[in-house]
């Protein structure tokens, strides 16, 4: 085991007291408010509320925490971010959006810092992290099993200067936002080459002709408005050749370096998640009388806080340890860390979220308490950025590589 320090530099300390400091005065009081604006106008408009904090949070210094020592953020680490990113993560409905850190800008912009031209990050990566504009991430396909990225059937093809785009995506997360105006789109360039130099990534203006958003997907009924999770065809669509990232073939390259750092804050995101669900369940308990005494007195529901208690610390350090070692030793490194806690902390976050659900009776499964969308949401995330069955093989892989240099 790798040596972690906990201890964060004044900066950092500052970052975390005047955050909490801004979700306490803008944030948490408008929960309602934004839930409100939603259902009473236009689902698929950006809401007033989030646009008004936008500013305010920029002047405040708490924009675009997430680039990790970048010059285009705040230059702070992972293990830095991490206390940064759970805090936001607490209202997972628009609170990381309030600072411009929220997914899938903040991979994108990554990809655009890593791998973009100057050109590619003038165009699109300033935009971004203005908060001008969105963007999506166009990788999983409905007819095939996009857990295996070397499955994807969607092409790019050269034709004299520009590429021609054709495939079918779909939970393109973000694509419903009008203000979505540039998707990262993963496609085959050369189904003849090595199986993992097949595949590219090309920069698609959602405005192109061909791009057609054919619907959005519910995820458990909820909608995520304006965000949206959108079925897109591309058919035929043209693009300067210019707009490729990197070079062709390598779209399996960057999808990796892409994946591990969005892998992470997801973790770091839940693990604010189940903090602020055992908050509730501790506030609802300690008020909520059943058979003479509160619901708090009742060995079953202590035993349920205990437990939580523990999961959540157990999650956290192995989420500091995994951003350790991507700072120490780079993301490739660090892929069994990733792997490990992108099993553990979802998982996690669930069985905190079922407790408190269970503790707030039928309260807990309607829209009275954010507990049943935080609920819905943190499920998706043992699929998104690859489901829990790709990450255990990952890890048991590289077990069996340490038990062939075991002695005896």
């Amino acid at each position: 085991m790798r040596a972690m320090r906990f201890e964060h530099s004044d900066k950092v300390v500052d970052l975390q007291r005047r955050l909490t400091a801004f979700m306490h005065e803008h944030v948490y009081p408008n929960e309602g408010t934004f839930h409100r604006q939603i259902a009473d106008g236009d689902r698929w408009q950006p809401t007033a509320i989030v646009e008004e904090l936008k500013p305010k949070a920029r002047a405040a210094g708490l924009w675009n925490l997430f680039l990790p020592e970048s010059a285009y953020g705040a230059g702070l680490t992972n293990v830095e971010y991490a206390p940064l990113c759970e805090i936001m993560g607490r209202v997972p409905g628009f609170g990381p959006e309030v600072f411009n850190c929220s997914a899938p800008d903040t991979g994108n912009m990554e990809v655009l810092v890593r791998y973009g031209s100057d050109a590619q990050r003038a165009q699109w990566l300033d935009p971004l992290l203005a908060g001008q504009i969105r963007s999506c991430f166009a990788m999983t396909e409905p007819d095939v099993a996009s857990s295996d990225a070397t499955n994807i059937q969607s092409r790019i093809d050269r034709v004299g200067d520009s590429y021609v785009i054709n495939g079918r995506k779909w939970w393109t997360s973000g694509a419903g936002d009008p203000r979505c105006r540039i998707a990262i789109f993963m496609g085959k360039s050369d189904p003849n080459a090595e199986k993992h130099k097949q595949q590219s990534m090309i920069l698609v203006p959602m405005d192109a002709p061909g791009v057609v958003i054919r619907r959005m997907l519910p995820v458990y009924g909820y909608d995520d408005a304006p965000h949206g999770h959108g079925e897109v065809t591309f058919e035929n669509v043209r693009v300067p050749a210019s707009n490729i990232l990197l070079g062709e073939g390598r779209g399996f390259e960057i999808a990796q370096g892409r994946l591990g750092p969005g892998r992470i804050h997801h973790c770091m995101r839940l693990i604010g998640v189940a903090e602020r669900a055992l908050e509730l369940m501790c506030a609802r308990v300690q008020k909520r009388i059943a058979f003479g005494k509160t619901l708090a007195e009742q060995g079953t529901i202590r035993a349920d806080i205990a437990e939580s208690r523990m999961e959540i610390e157990q999650a956290r350090l192995l989420t500091m340890n995994a951003a350790h070692v991507m700072d120490t030793v780079g993301n490739k490194t660090a892929r069994g860390e990733l792997a490990m806690v992108k099993v553990v902390v979802p998982r996690m976050t669930l069985a905190v979220l079922d407790r408190a659900i269970q503790a707030h009776g039928a309260a807990g499964v309607c829209d009275d308490f954010p507990l049943a969308a935080m609920w819905a949401h943190s499920r998706t995330i043992r699929l998104a950025d690859g489901p829990d069955e790709v990450h255990r093989e990952a890890i048991a892989k590289l077990e069996l590589k340490k038990g062939l240099r075991a002695p005896g």
